[in-house]
């Protein structure tokens, strides 16, 4: 299905679904026919001040309506949007850098616009093209600096459809979203609501537990932290019916399944939701891909990451790396990068190299295993994968997060990001005890418990709540070569 199209040129006459925009336990809202006839009112401005197809308009704000709003009259006036996290990227140099056409740092403008009347009948632009833009998005920077990439209708189509096919999101559906709405991949539930009919809800991530349970969503996007730390706040409840209802109370009380990804889900953490019946399905993509492959109802497989999606096929290469390739590209390449970045993860026969080390069950499902940078070298040359050993110690509940450091050293040292009111004490001994019964190269002989958690605002966390590697090594380089001299 065309959805992107559907959503910009046809006039949404939806007046029985909403769009919810929560704060404080405030719930603001329109229907879906009102936010369509804004965005065409802001999208004719938008025109007026000189925007032609294909021009690029930047957004830096966090989740508002004015973003919703100020993304989906881009798409009406067949521009492509570029979302910028504030902190992240430096406005006074991005107008330039990314050849903006425009740049709205706030929403006030925008909700000046909005209190116009009159939005246009006729559709702004004639239609996107199938390998047409409409964002600019953003590699997260786990592993460096954020590289761009313009993502391209066919690929978003494709990935917007398959979803559809296998939630079958509808009629008295309600949509949590709290990730930040720089990510495309968070955009695309709004234009799901759009294109198939039901209610979003927009909040942050702060508000994200109060959002639910004033909202009452049927549906949840989280990324596994999310998840982690409300299981550690309901606490271990053995009764899986008192913790379905404890589960179900915290979120609004009309759940009916909940979606992670991202980052790797613990077996704990999936265990403690699908056990009380509350289903976790957690999946697998990349910003270079999108999504690769999803667990979903009745093909469900516990700490697999789904089967692929139709459209997307894959194979092992030499060294048990995962590359795939989509019937579309949702990207084709970097727009901006180092040299060599791109041809790392692009190859000329269309397929991405996801530098994830992976295996296929028999029937099909697929399992994540670590980044091919995720396995340290000690100096005695053997090749430990930490990305393992970190999932096992981070399902103690005071390790919100942990990383593991060793290249070239003759063992392995973790950093400790601490769930709050952890006891740092208490911390160590469990990390200690709990390798001691790995293999020796798998053991961590020193622990860093940092002083204040990892956060996305100290650039020790992506947007996506995943650890920054460099910058927590950078941080913490001091402590962790004292336990190097003292072990």
């Amino acid at each position: 299905m065309d959805v992107i199209n559907r959503v910009a040129v046809e006039v949404n006459r939806d007046r029985r679904h909403r769009i919810r925009f929560v704060r404080d336990g405030e719930i603001a809202s329109m229907s879906l026919a009102e936010l369509d006839a804004g965005a065409r009112r802001i999208a004719a401005r938008l025109r007026a001040r000189g925007l032609r197809p294909g021009d690029r308009v930047g957004v830096m704000a966090g989740n508002c309506m004015e973003w919703v709003v100020l993304d989906l009259a881009v798409l009406k006036a067949g521009g492509v949007t570029c979302g910028l996290d504030a902190g992240r990227f430096d406005p006074s140099t991005a107008i330039e850098r990314y050849g903006l056409r425009m740049l709205f740092v706030d929403g006030g403008e925008v909700a000046t616009w909005l209190s116009d009347g009159g939005a246009p009948e006729a559709p702004l632009h004639a239609g996107y093209a199938p390998d047409a833009p409409i964002a600019l998005k953003f590699t997260s920077g786990s592993t460096g600096s954020a590289k761009a990439m313009e993502a391209l209708v066919a690929g978003v189509n494709d990935s917007l459809t398959a979803v559809q096919e296998m939630f079958a999101h509808g009629d008295g559906d309600d949509l949590l979203v709290f990730l930040r709405l720089s990510l495309l991949q968070q955009r695309y539930w709004i234009y799901s609501a759009l294109a198939f009919g039901h209610d979003v809800t927009i909040t942050s991530l702060e508000q994200a537990l109060p959002a639910s349970r004033a909202a009452r969503p049927t549906v949840i996007m989280g990324v596994p932290g999310f998840y982690q730390e409300l299981s550690r706040r309901l606490g271990p409840i053995e009764n899986v019916g008192e913790r379905r209802r404890a589960i179900q109370g915290a979120l609004g009380g009309r759940v009916r399944h909940l979606w992670t990804g991202s980052a790797p889900a613990s077996l704990a953490t999936l265990d403690y939701f699908c056990d009380a019946g509350v289903p976790l399905y957690q999946g697998y993509g990349l910003n270079e891909t999108c999504i690769v492959s999803k667990n979903h109802p009745g093909a469900d497989r516990r700490g697999s990451v789904g089967r692929l999606l139709p459209h997307m096929s894959a194979r092992l290469d030499e060294r048990g790396v995962l590359v795939v390739k989509a019937r579309h590209p949702i990207v084709r390449g970097y727009a901006y990068c180092a040299p060599g970045d791109a041809e790392k993860m692009f190859l000329p026969s269309g397929e991405v190299v996801t530098q994830d080390l992976a295996r296929v069950d028999e029937d099909g499902y697929l399992y994540i295993l670590g980044r091919v940078d995720d396995v340290v070298v000690l100096n005695s040359g053997r090749n430990v994968n930490v990305a393992q050993i970190e999932a096992r110690l981070r399902e103690y509940p005071a390790v919100a997060e942990i990383v593991l450091f060793g290249h070239g050293r003759p063992f392995l040292v973790a950093v400790v990001s601490p769930a709050a009111g952890a006891n740092a004490a208490a911390i160590e001994a469990h990390v200690r005890a709990s390798s001691a019964e790995l293999f020796p190269e798998q053991q961590v002989r020193g622990v860093v418990v940092a002083d204040e958690p990892f956060t996305v605002e100290s650039g020790q966390l992506t947007p996506q709540w995943k650890p920054v590697r460099r910058e927590i090594f950078r941080r913490h380089a001091g402590a962790i070569a004292a336990l190097y001299r003292r072990c």
